[in-house]
């Protein structure tokens, strides 16, 4: 077993787990952790606890101390600098005519790197322009090109529902999503209905999935024929969810809803 914290970055980020080592970490607090890139400023969204090796990736990274006020004071230094380093950017893609789209920009917490986060609908060739931004910043420049989706999540905005994307606000990984999810809920396959700001598939569409996925073996299928307490007819819609179905029953002529219980297939 390992103990680790779960540590994230960003709001709604990815989770990374650490070695707490000895110290007095808890749950809310912010801390300074060894990663790939460097030393990072983070915060706990998951206390010590103990995990089997399965679950962790090792060699697991260590949290170096907790943060202080000091720590508090660079990394709001830092986002400062990273909004003058983005006008910086964006006169440079004009400079060199590039066709990107600046979407972001981040200063590793020691100022080791400067990362500028860019969208575009081709291969970019940025070399001089990072030859460019490393004479004015004097320090590493990663030009990072990202997916719409992550556009999105870096970006925020509403979405279709009225609510904060959940990708800006709590999802950490973004899972699959097709375009089965929505036929198999029974949903409009019109692009505009079933596509988030990003243009992609919308993210809440995988969040019951399973639900239907589950349902399928104990409902009837669309278009059988079937028995109720109210005579015969043909199943005409779903309601997985609710563990309805509507069937047109054919000795009223009229359309019901009944209970998936009372609707029995016929062979």
């Amino acid at each position: 077993m390992y103990s680790v914290v779960g540590v994230r970055f960003k709001k709604a980020g990815k989770i990374f787990y650490f070695d707490p080592l000895d110290l007095p970490v808890q749950k809310d607090d912010s801390v300074i952790v060894d990663t790939a890139r460097g030393l990072e400023y983070g915060t706990v969204v998951i206390g010590k606890r103990d995990v089997s090796e399965d679950d962790v990736v090792l060699p697991l990274k260590k949290v170096i101390r907790v943060a202080n006020e000091a720590d508090a004071v660079l990394v709001e230094g830092n986002k400062a600098a990273a909004k003058d380093a983005f006008g910086i950017c964006q006169v440079k893609i004009r400079e060199h005519n590039l066709k990107m789209k600046l979407v972001d920009v981040e200063y590793t917490f020691d100022r080791n790197k400067i990362i500028f986060y860019f969208t575009a609908e081709g291969r970019v060739d940025f070399r001089e322009l990072v030859k460019d931004l490393a004479s004015v910043f004097r320090t590493r420049i990663e030009l990072r090109q990202i997916g719409v989706r992550d556009e999105a999540k870096l970006l925020g905005g509403i979405g279709p529902c009225g609510r904060i994307l959940c990708c800006s606000s709590f999802l950490g990984d973004f899972e699959p999503v097709s375009i089965k999810m929505a036929k198999d809920q029974n949903l409009s396959l019109n692009p505009t209905k079933i596509s988030g700001l990003c243009g992609r598939l919308m993210c809440c569409l995988k969040y019951e999935h399973d639900n239907y996925e589950s349902a399928k073996d104990e409902l009837p299928r669309v278009g059988r024929m079937v028995m109720t307490s109210l005579g015969s007819g043909k199943v005409i819609g779903l309601k997985p969810n609710d563990r309805i179905a509507k069937v047109h029953l054919f000795e009223q002529n009229r359309v019901m809803e009944l209970p998936v219980d009372d609707v029995v297939e016929q062979d």
